[in-house]
């Protein structure tokens, strides 16, 4: 039998996957998924604890410890599991399994289509179990070991109430006739994040690069990599080695003919690369600077503003008289795209969505 863990406990808290898994009950929506990772601490994050709720039992399971994952995770492959809020964690088993389990039912999602205007998982506990959960450990090291009894506890409430207050979000969506648009939408954010983790990125591209001239663009791709090379050293996030805001506004600078100030926590050694990364930047010739993305500018229309407010008008209408957020029925861009006639109603919406808006 596998150990209950309690606010108290102080014995070896993880179980053994091979172990566990041969307790998880087969049937759908009976296990609860939580994962921790190290991004806020490490160059290249990593899952570092895995939370599995089921009935009233919940185990930890150490990714980093003597025991392999590899049971665990391959029970995940073929699982139907819940999380909340699960974008993140779909990223992190992508990145680190290959794979997200086949069927995902998220609260989070369940919260918003019931129209919580709070919908994080401490604030469902306290409005759902007037529970009042610490967050204390929300930002600490989950790669460090060991963890502290603070940072254990953290971890088994992360899940503890998950599936309470999934049993009880089913209830009202069933209630409310929204159960099959909750199904539909959990499907579509898992498609969402496979499609984002498969895309080819240019990392590079930051928060606010849009605004630099292209030869600004080159000193960014050049210092951003530098950035990247150093954090892998260091294995720490590249925020600590520069954030992003600093790399926009030496790109500025030196786009525009200036110098920039070195920073004084940067090590002589660092400094030393960074000047050698500029002065190769500079060296770029200018057909081979990258270019600037193409924003459609949409002139004044008068007719076009009618016709979205029209659409959003009849949005906010159904939203209020279901009680839920307007965008969780179609944001505005996405009416933009169809009012513009740059996208289809049905490749843009859910079919759900599509039923309340009535576009035919």
């Amino acid at each position: 039998m596998l150990l209950r863990l309690f606010h108290y406990m102080s014995l070896y808290p993880y179980v053994d996957p091979a172990e566990l898994v041969k307790v998880l009950p087969s049937g759908a929506g009976k296990v609860g998924l939580d994962l921790e990772a190290d991004s806020l601490y490490r160059h290249s994050e990593k899952i570092c604890l895995i939370q599995v709720c089921y009935g009233e039992e919940v185990a930890l399971v150490d990714p980093l410890g003597e025991f392999s994952v590899d049971p665990l995770s391959g029970w995940i492959k073929s699982a139907k599991v819940w999380l909340h809020g699960a974008d993140y964690d779909m990223s992190l088993m992508i990145r680190e399994w290959g794979f997200i389990p086949p069927v995902l039912y998220d609260t989070q999602i369940a919260a918003q289509l019931l129209g919580h205007q709070r919908f994080g998982y401490a604030s469902l506990v306290e409005q759902y179990f007037e529970v009042e959960l610490s967050k204390s450990s929300q930002k600490a090291d989950w790669g460090k070991r060991p963890l502290s009894d603070k940072m254990l506890e953290y971890a088994v409430n992360d899940v503890r109430y998950l599936l309470p207050l999934a049993a009880k979000v089913e209830e009202r969506l069933r209630e409310l006739g929204r159960y099959d648009w909750f199904l539909e939408s959990c499907e579509a954010a898992q498609q969402k994040v496979i499609a984002r983790e498969g895309q080819e990125k240019e990392s590079w591209r930051i928060g606010g690069s849009g605004r630099l001239h292209p030869q600004g663009l080159a000193f960014l791709r050049e210092i951003w990599s530098w950035r990247d090379r150093e954090a892998a050293a260091w294995n720490r996030p590249s925020f600590m080695i520069a954030g992003n805001k600093q790399l926009l506004e030496w790109c500025d600078q030196l786009a525009k003919g200036g110098d920039i100030k070195m920073p004084p926590k940067l090590r002589p050694d660092r400094q030393q690369r960074l000047r050698e990364t500029i002065e190769k930047a500079k060296s770029i010739l200018k057909e081979d600077w990258p270019s600037r993305p193409v924003r459609e500018r949409r002139k004044k229309d008068p007719q076009f503003e009618d016709s979205l407010k029209l659409i959003m008008d009849r949005r906010n209408e159904i939203a209020s008289g279901l009680d839920i957020d307007p965008s969780v029925i179609a944001s505005r861009s996405v009416l933009e795209q169809i009012v513009g006639k740059r996208s289809a109603p049905e490749d843009v919406l859910l079919k759900w969505q599509l039923n309340l808006l009535d576009f035919d």
